[in-house]
Order: structure tokens, then C-alpha cells, then sequence
């Protein structure tokens, strides 16, 4: 088996440990640019932003079937403005859920409209779009 050997330079006399050792101190310094801002918002800092506390509660209390107290807090939610688009696409699914089982056919239409306009992306699971009530009207909404 052929050994390699690192290239010298002219008048050079490092040995290979020392060449090794500034090999990897070079790769270390190169590493640490891709660490993440320091700066960035941790989950604390973002759940004590008053419309993405609403927003919690809101989906809480629909987890709960609590429907009127969900549908206020994801209104206020909204209204105090989710920084996230996916936030107030789920705060907006969420409200569409509330309005179709509620036979408000044209409130749930416009959320799902909202939802899309907020995030071009959003797309309900494929049991959430199998839902008799909400499902036709989402698929209505999606063509």
C-alpha cells in the first residue's frame, strides 16, 4: 500500500503532526461559521408574544372542544399578528375547522382562502381532508 504524503514547501521543515494540527485547527475555525445566531428567538421568548399565546390557548381549547372560547382566541390571535405565516395558517384551518361543524359554510370557505393566501404551502393531512364536513369544502377551495 502506497503511503501519501503531505506536499512540502520550498525551505519547509514542519513534521506531519504539526502540519495535521494546523489541518484541523483550520477545519475547527472553518466549522464555527456555521453555528446559528445567537440572537435567535427561543421557544419561551416566542410563547410569551401575546398573539402567539392566543394562538396556543386557541388550539388548546379546540383540543378540549371548547369551540367558542378556540374561536375567540384565534381570532385575537390573528388580530394581535402571528408573526409566522404557518401560525396564521393553522390559526386560520383551525377557525375553518370551527366554522364548517358550525354550519357557517362561507366563514370556513374564507379561512381556508386565508390559510392559503398566508402560506401558499399549507395543505390540511390526508384524514383532516377526508373530514365530510370540511373536506369538500377545503378541496373547493384548493382547485
Amino acid at each position: 500500500m502506497k503511503r501519501l504524503s503531505l506536499p512540502r514547501l520550498a525551505g519547509a521543515t514542519t513534521t506531519r503532526p504539526v502540519a495535521m494540527a494546523a489541518l484541523l485547527a483550520g477545519a475547527a475555525l472553518l466549522a464555527g461559521c456555521v453555528l446559528p445566531p445567537t440572537n435567535a428567538p427561543g421557544l419561551m421568548d416566542v410563547a410569551e408574544r401575546p398573539a402567539e399565546k392566543a394562538l396556543l390557548a386557541g388550539m388548546r381549547a379546540y383540543d378540549d372542544a371548547q369551540y367558542p372560547t378556540a374561536e375567540l382566541q384565534l381570532v385575537q390571535a390573528l388580530k394581535q399578528g402571528l408573526a409566522s405565516p404557518r401560525d396564521r395558517a393553522a390559526a386560520h384551518k383551525h377557525l375553518a375547522f370551527i366554522y364548517c361543524t358550525s354550519n357557517r359554510a362561507k366563514a370556513c370557505e374564507d379561512e381556508f382562502r386565508a390559510a392559503l393566501v398566508d402560506d401558499p404551502g399549507f395543505a390540511l393531512t390526508k384524514s383532516e381532508a377526508g373530514h365530510p364536513q370540511w373536506g369538500p369544502v377545503y378541496q373547493r377551495v384548493k382547485q
